[in-house]
């Protein structure tokens, strides 16, 4: 999964865009997996869920108990 993720990062994001500085590139990373990838995007190995549906109904059971 993981060689996926750098993979979808890679061609999505960083060869697309052209940075000037480190400290860009790490912000525009940062944007990409924290507003896009872990909120939005549908992941097939977690059935077609977003992973913040996934992370959530996991923490939900935590907090009733």
């Amino acid at each position: 999964m993981a060689e996926s993720f750098f993979s979808m990062l890679k061609n999505e994001r960083v060869y697309r865009t052209a940075y000037a500085t480190k400290s860009q590139a790490r912000s525009d990373v940062i944007r990409y997996i924290e507003g896009f990838y872990n909120s939005r995007r549908r992941h097939s190995a977690l059935g077609y869920r977003r992973p913040n549906e996934v992370h959530y109904g996991y923490q939900q059971p935590a907090l009733a108990a």
